[in-house]
């Protein structure tokens, strides 16, 4: 734990969702949900919204409390080590949240905003569509207005909460003819007629969040949800990557450090020729890499945070961000399977949570973009960013001894 990066307020925060985890989520939720004898766990959303640990980030006014993305994810860590459902669930209000508090109207915020933080409506982001996830800008689902409605066809799927949700965010192409990344709207669809759930995915992990596929047949939207602008959802879309990230490089860090604590504990208990195993090296330099795995990542995202709160340009939170989730899940994986190799035989079983993490942690290098499309983002903004601040540094490319040989720096 990162204490000391933490204001005393800060502490109190993540000790009372410390104490949340602890008494007011039954380990008989975290089996049910895994055997989807849950599907979706409303009470556990109702809990959280009567504890105000809802969309910390968002004014008083909507029942939030006014705080930053170092509280949010100071608290999603410790959410983070029940599994990828309930911290994705946590997450849900923060992500949906981010969009209508920065393109909703005052009448959007008190509709849907202050209800899902009190914990009295719930919500997921309909966004990835069966031709593919990463070419966003290549959504088929359609909205055409009509009057003061638009008339919305299409289908979405992999839409974690679907089963439980009362309304939706959801990106819709509304200019068919225009360009890619001028021709997608956003809106808030609440589920009633021509809104069909299906609960259809047998997930390896990651289950009981109710993920479905949603179909839309002739809805009509009120074109007072329409977020933001018509055909400018790619400024949400770009402003949607930092919660939606963020999350989850903190959730990780949570399934990380439970993996982590289960694995070292069991070291200290078991025993092999006579020793403890902490005591071979084959064991405690797996712990070391985890350990030092955890910190970087910590260090990350609450870097990333802490960049995000202090107001950094678009393209460098995306790009932070960015990182940030490729990292802590690449490492969350990592300490996962370094925590079971540890244990061997038992911790392939279920007698420890460690296969159920496993399950889950593997989910989270895939949504909210590919960890191959994270790559992308950050190596591109990177390049962008040299471009732009070339000026009054030091010219590094000249401190070598033949520099002045211009004829052998040869490009082409």
């Amino acid at each position: 734990m990162f204490d000391f990066l933490l204001t005393p307020g800060q502490k109190l925060l993540q000790e009372e969702a410390a104490r949340f985890v602890k008494e007011k989520v039954p380990k008989q939720l975290i089996l049910d949900m895994d055997e989807e004898k849950v599907t979706y766990p409303k009470e556990y959303l109702m809990d959280l919204g009567q504890a105000k640990l809802l969309g910390l980030r968002f004014a008083e006014q909507y029942s939030g409390r006014g705080l930053q993305w170092v509280d949010e994810v100071s608290v999603l860590e410790e959410i983070g080590v029940l599994g990828t459902s309930l911290a994705c669930l946590y997450s849900l209000p923060s992500i949906v949240g981010e969009a209508i508090n920065h393109f909703g109207s005052e009448v959007l915020k008190n509709r849907y905003l202050k209800p899902t933080l009190e914990g009295k409506l719930y919500t997921a982001e309909a966004l990835t569509e069966p031709r593919g996830g990463s070419d966003f800008f290549g959504a088929t689902t359609l909205a055409r207005r009509e009057g003061d409605f638009y008339i919305l066809n299409g289908q979405k799927r992999f839409v974690v909460g679907a089963e439980g949700a009362d309304y939706f965010m959801v990106y819709a192409k509304t200019d068919p003819e225009g360009p890619a990344h001028q021709s997608i709207s956003a809106f808030i669809v609440d589920r009633g007629p021509g809104v069909e759930v299906e609960h259809i995915y047998g997930l390896m992990g990651t289950r009981g969040g109710g993920a479905g596929r949603v179909v839309f047949k002739d809805v009509k939207v009120p074109a007072e949800n329409l977020l933001g602008v018509e055909n400018g959802a790619a400024d949400i879309f770009y402003q949607m990557m930092i919660p939606e990230r963020l999350t989850s490089a903190a959730g990780a860090l949570g399934m990380a450090r439970a993996a982590l604590e289960v694995a070292s504990d069991y070291s200290t208990k078991r025993k092999a020729f006579g020793r403890k195993i902490k005591d071979f090296q084959g064991v405690n330099f797996k712990v070391a890499d985890s350990i030092t795995r955890l910190d970087a990542a910590r260090a990350l995202v609450y870097a990333t945070a802490r960049a995000v709160d202090s107001g950094v340009p678009g393209n460098v939170a995306r790009r932070l961000v960015s990182e940030a989730k490729k990292f802590a899940t690449d490492s969350a994986w990592a300490v996962v399977n370094d925590a079971m190799q540890i244990m061997g035989g038992i911790g392939y079983t279920n007698i420890f949570p460690i296969e159920r993490l496993l399950r889950d942690i593997r989910l989270i290098m895939i949504w909210t973009g590919t960890n191959e499309v994270m790559n992308l983002i950050i190596q591109h903004e990177y390049y962008k960013e040299r471009r732009e601040n070339l000026q009054p540094h030091r010219s590094l490319e000249e401190d070598a001894v033949n520099a002045h040989l211009t004829e052998e720096k040869v490009y082409e």
